[in-house]
């Protein structure tokens, strides 16, 4: 069974930055897409960025480009979510979620497991 464990979420002021992290146990970590979404207080949950098994490519909502980073270290089965430039309307719960296989999706749906989340307060 795999399990996500979530961390580096916080407070911060906009135009700051925050590192996230999703820690992965219970199964061969290299063999996962990861991906970060994020849900809002009274919105719908949204894709943020994905990377694939190796890390050699990333995929981006339109929201994130040019101001998170996804990547990840295989030997310490960690994903990160380093966030830069943040707005207050960054503010949300952070996931982070995997899929057996190689390929990237922005839907939900596509993938098996889940975290708990981490919440990302951005104040103005």
């Amino acid at each position: 069974q795999v399990q996500l464990l979530e961390s580096g979420g916080g407070l911060v002021q906009a135009g700051g930055s925050l590192r996230l992290s999703c820690a992965c146990s219970g199964r061969t970590f290299s063999t996962y897409t990861v991906a970060w979404f994020r849900q809002a207080p009274g919105k719908e949950r949204e894709f943020v960025a994905a990377i694939r098994r190796s890390g050699g490519a990333t995929y981006y909502a339109d929201s994130a480009k040019g101001r998170f980073t996804i990547s990840r270290d295989n030997a310490v089965n960690t994903a990160y979510l380093q966030m830069n430039s943040l707005e207050p309307e960054d503010t949300a719960v952070y996931y982070c979620a995997a899929r057996e296989g190689n390929l990237m999706y922005s839907s939900g749906r596509e993938y098996m497991y889940w975290g708990q989340g981490t919440q990302v307060t951005v104040s103005s």
